[in-house]
């Protein structure tokens, strides 16, 4: 498998994640050892790399990785400190509570590795949406941008408005090929300059992906 870069500096590279990867090694049902997305991407570009941030095993699209140990204090800071820009896309055939707006809760750590939202907010997870309804697909896209990185959060989130990701077995998503959640944007600047990447989900089974959520900084900033 050949794993496609979409952007690189001396410094970093940003590549497309494939979903049902997981960043680091796992075991298949078997026991057998499976390597993980850091692992498989340092034998085909045969140099060090240091993740800086992840994505859910289930979850496909774009990740940055960085390429000296300095790059990677830089980049994991300005994810630590909010200062990248996320955007993600996902599909669901309920219709949610609401068509856009804000998702805000604690998350509560239920059984089995689970999370759910809360009414409360000590140190809520914020994620703000938007979303549209594919008449052709019956289903509706969404655009989420997370202002923090809590696990599971876009995940909870969804299921909160009552439309878990389609492909989620976790949060009682319907039944799917695929987790339908994918990492579709980064926006940042790094050393003085603006690096905005983008990749579409590659899959025909999404759907159509409004034109304007190709620059999801001007849905969402």
């Amino acid at each position: 498998m050949i794993i496609p870069i979409l952007a690189s500096t001396p410094d970093w590279l940003a590549i497309l994640k494939p979903e049902g990867i997981g960043m680091h090694q796992d075991s298949a049902a078997d026991g057998t050892p499976v390597a993980g997305i850091v692992t498989l991407l340092q034998q085909q570009q045969a140099e060090e790399l240091w993740p800086v941030h992840r994505l859910d095993k289930v979850t496909s699209g774009v990740l940055l990785l960085a390429r000296n140990a300095e790059a990677a204090a830089r980049l994991s800071q300005l994810f630590a400190d909010h200062r990248i820009q996320k955007y993600y896309v996902a599909r669901a055939s309920s219709r949610p509570k609401k068509k856009q707006g804000w998702v805000r809760g604690d998350m509560e750590k239920t059984r089995n590795g689970s999370w759910r939202l809360a009414h409360s907010q000590n140190n809520p997870a914020i994620t703000r949406f938007d979303s549209c309804y594919d008449a052709e697909q019956q289903k509706r896209l969404f655009l989420l941008r997370p202002f923090t990185g809590k696990t599971h959060q876009l995940r909870v989130a969804l299921r909160s408005l009552g439309a878990p990701i389609d492909g989620d077995e976790r949060y009682k998503g319907e039944s799917a090929d695929r987790t339908y959640l994918h990492a579709m944007a980064l926006c940042f600047e790094d050393q003085g300059q603006l690096h905005r990447i983008v990749q579409l989900p590659v899959s025909g089974d999404w759907g159509h992906i409004p034109a304007e959520w190709h620059q999801p900084w001007d849905i969402l900033p």
